[in-house]
């Protein structure tokens, strides 16, 4: 097959994820994730819908092969909210390619990704079964990395795991040996709620607000001073303040939400201890009543920067492409740290697509890097699965 056969072959079922809509939330795979298993299935390669954790949400394992060592080629089908439609230039489910790049979301988070995965799983099968490569490979078309659910932990711990792990994000085929965690939090000011025609008969929560979002400002600049060679600085970033239920009422409730994202060597029950501390010392010098709650945690993530798979995916993409083989870390958070803190398995994130893309209006990726990345994960897959990694 030509290379520009393959671009168009890779075009074509990159765009087929597209069109299927999956935004999560509210979480709608099922589509996409019927269409993946068929798409095996006719290429007598069995894939299972795997309907954990959610019956109505199901995500895709397959498996080829059962020597060793198993390679695991992790992707997710979910994407964030296309938003307002208006924004966009291109159909955020059109699948539009022009001047050699596909428009839509989920283009490169991750669909891209995806589809590498499937086409190097659907090219190694045959040498894998007939014994000319002597490792296997599993594939994941996982439910809900973008709200934190448990997709890819819940696929590892089906049976679909292995002796490494590759997830596959658009680091523009950067190989990222370790990445940053994510927490948020909600803090909650409580008031007393009053008419606003005698606000001092109240006690106004967005007032009491006051000392803890400074106390939080120096939280962050405290913070910022934490950095990794890898994925560089840590942050607390205040997002989210939300208060008031009707123009003339005195709120009696405001709401903090910040975005705390921690390096490899911060643990995230010192971090909740760090939070705790900072508002119980405002809450007793303010005199205020003040309450937190951690609503969604993405842990970090590491693995040794010289790790054998890590430097078989350097220097397959510095044959393809220009990319640097300087040790590097991804300041996103992704579900490695499922293949790594959950299945104590050694992973990397890396794939084609530029990251900054991602979440964004006309999302898009260019198709000549999709191509590259396509040959470079076949290569790779290879060297690893003919036991040479070692």
């Amino acid at each position: 097959m030509s290379s520009m056969e393959r671009t168009e072959e890779l075009a074509e079922l990159i765009g087929s994820l597209v069109q299927k809509e999956t935004e999560n939330p509210p979480g709608n795979e099922r589509e996409c994730a019927e269409y993946i298993a068929e798409w095996f299935n006719d290429r007598d390669i069995d894939a299972e819908l795997v309907h954990e954790p959610y019956e109505d949400r199901p995500q895709v394992g397959a498996h080829v092969g059962e020597g060793d060592p198993t390679l695991v080629l992790n992707g997710h089908i979910d994407v964030v909210p296309a938003g307002d439609t208006d924004q966009w230039t291109h159909d955020p489910y059109g699948a539009d390619v022009e001047d050699g790049a596909l428009y839509g979301r989920g283009s490169v988070d991750m669909k891209t990704g995806v589809a590498i995965a499937m086409l190097v799983t659907a090219d190694l099968a045959e040498e894998i079964r007939s014994g000319e490569l002597e490792g296997s490979v599993v594939f994941h078309a996982a439910i809900g990395e973008e709200t934190a659910e448990p997709g890819t932990k819940t696929l590892l711990e089906r049976g679909y795991d292995g002796d490494y792990g590759v997830v596959l994000e658009p680091t523009q085929m950067q190989t990222a040996t370790s990445e940053k965690g994510l927490a948020w939090y909600e803090i909650t000011v409580s008031g007393d709620p009053s008419h606003a025609s005698r606000p001092d008969q109240g006690e106004n929560a967005i007032q009491r607000a006051r000392p803890v979002l400074d106390a939080l400002a120096a939280y962050d600049e405290n913070v910022r001073t934490r950095e990794d060679d890898l994925v560089g600085r840590a942050y607390s970033t205040v997002t989210k303040f939300d208060a008031g239920t009707k123009e003339n009422v005195v709120p009696e409730r405001a709401t903090i939400t910040i975005d705390r994202r921690f390096l490899p060597d911060e643990s995230i029950e010192a971090i909740d201890t760090e939070i705790d501390d900072l508002l119980t010392e405002v809450a007793a010098d303010s005199n205020i009543d003040v309450s937190w709650e951690r609503t969604r945690t993405y842990e970090s993530a590491a693995i040794d920067i010289n790790s054998p798979l890590a430097e078989v995916f350097r220097h397959h993409s510095a044959e393809v492409a220009d990319v640097s083989t300087n040790p590097w870390g991804i300041e996103a958070s992704t579900d490695v740290r499922n293949f790594v803190n959950n299945a104590d398995i050694e992973a990397i994130t890396w794939g084609p697509g530029d990251i900054s893309q991602a979440h964004t209006y006309d999302e898009r990726v260019d198709l000549s890097a999709a191509t590259n990345g396509l040959t470079i994960l076949r290569d790779a897959t290879y060297e690893i699965l003919n036991g040479d990694l070692d």
